[in-house]
């Protein structure tokens, strides 16, 4: 008998973590990158950050906006961590992996956005080999475990839709805190592995990315020696393999959810059904939109304007979205909120 339940956990979320760097480590050899180990270090020292310099007139605007963007995305991201720690009501698996995506994208723009703070107000548009080195595996690294973690929500979402009545037992304190703690680990040593590929190939062409941060199709595409056909194939097809699968979880998740909301013979009880995971749906299609634009778009239509702004819209916006669109179009967290502000009142 189908379990999606035994798919999940068998055959995916756990065997991915121990396949996925092995897949690595084969392509790697195969390509013949552990040639080049060794030759930017004598090579490159750091790179320079071209960002929005060829805009000179607004880089103050660009600073504020960016700032203010920053602050909100902090502070809407800590907001939801707060109550969701700090209300009974929302001790359940659904916050709680809220919480932790919430967390995820407070790491994943601070991995961005105060270094390209520093440049605009300074002027200063360098960033050392090692800070780019590592700017590129945490944006790679925290991408990735939210894929997971997205998938996990979608799951969570699957089983309080599809299954309400084994949902205490099925998304018990347990099985959530494995799920969270697998999202956070699978992307470790996958991508370690994706960025010692493209930072082992040795820089010659140009110490200058045409970028804010540091990613991987500018710097494949601008600064590498070579063909890099190879080198991006490789990072192509490791990526996507760690990436499809959870996708493939969310729309197996969200297939059966629409089936079964379909069938309810109430127009109440679907209307509620689906205020559940709507929210749920619009990060994701927001995630994953962004990311297929940005990453799985054709060589012949790269233009480094064109993606930066592209960029803007996952590594800036969305972060900064994400706790408005939970706290916007979810009762129990407005209703969290007042809460605590008239505790705060009358204490």
């Amino acid at each position: 008998m189908f379990s999606y339940n035994g798919l999940l956990f068998r055959f995916v979320l756990f065997p991915i973590i121990g396949i996925c760097p092995s897949l690595y480590i084969s392509v790697l050899y195969s390509i013949g990158i552990p040639e080049t180990v060794g030759r930017n270090s004598m090579t490159i020292t750091g790179f320079i950050l071209i960002g929005f310099s060829y805009i000179p007139s607004l880089q103050y605007l660009f600073f504020s906006v960016f700032l203010v963007t920053y602050i909100v995305t902090l502070a809407g991201n800590l907001l939801i961590i707060v109550l969701t720690l700090a209300d009974p009501a929302l001790h359940n698996p659904m916050y709680f992996f809220l919480r932790n995506l919430s967390f995820l994208e407070m790491c994943y723009t601070s991995a961005i956005v105060p270094k390209m703070l520093r440049n605009l107000l300074s002027g200063d548009k360098t960033i050392s080999f090692m800070g780019c080195a590592m700017q590129t595996y945490f944006i790679f690294f925290l991408g990735g475990s939210e894929c997971f973690l997205l998938a996990s929500m979608a799951y969570d979402r699957y089983v309080a839709i599809c299954k309400p009545l084994h949902y205490p037992v099925v998304m018990n304190r347990k099985v959530s805190t494995g799920q969270a703690a697998g999202s956070w680990l699978s992307g470790l040593l996958v991508y370690f592995g994706l960025t010692s590929m493209v930072f082992i190939l040795p820089f010659c062409r140009s110490h200058e990315i045409n970028h804010f941060f540091c990613d991987i199709p500018p710097l494949l595409k601008l600064l590498v020696c070579g063909d890099t056909s190879r080198n991006e194939m490789a990072v192509f097809m490791v990526a996507m393999s760690f990436v499809t699968f959870p996708f493939m979880l969310i729309l197996m998740s969200y297939i059966c959810i629409i089936s079964t909301i379909l069938r309810m013979p109430s127009e109440e009880g679907r209307r509620k059904s689906f205020s559940t995971c709507s929210s749920h749906l619009v990060v994701v299609t927001l995630f994953y939109g962004s990311g297929t634009i940005m990453y799985l778009k054709p060589n012949s239509s790269y233009s480094p304007e064109t993606d930066k702004f592209l960029s803007l819209s996952y590594t800036v916006i969305k972060p900064m979205l994400n706790p408005i669109i939970y706290s916007l179009r979810n009762k129990e967290v407005k209703r969290a909120f007042w809460r605590m502000v008239w505790r705060r009142r009358f204490h």
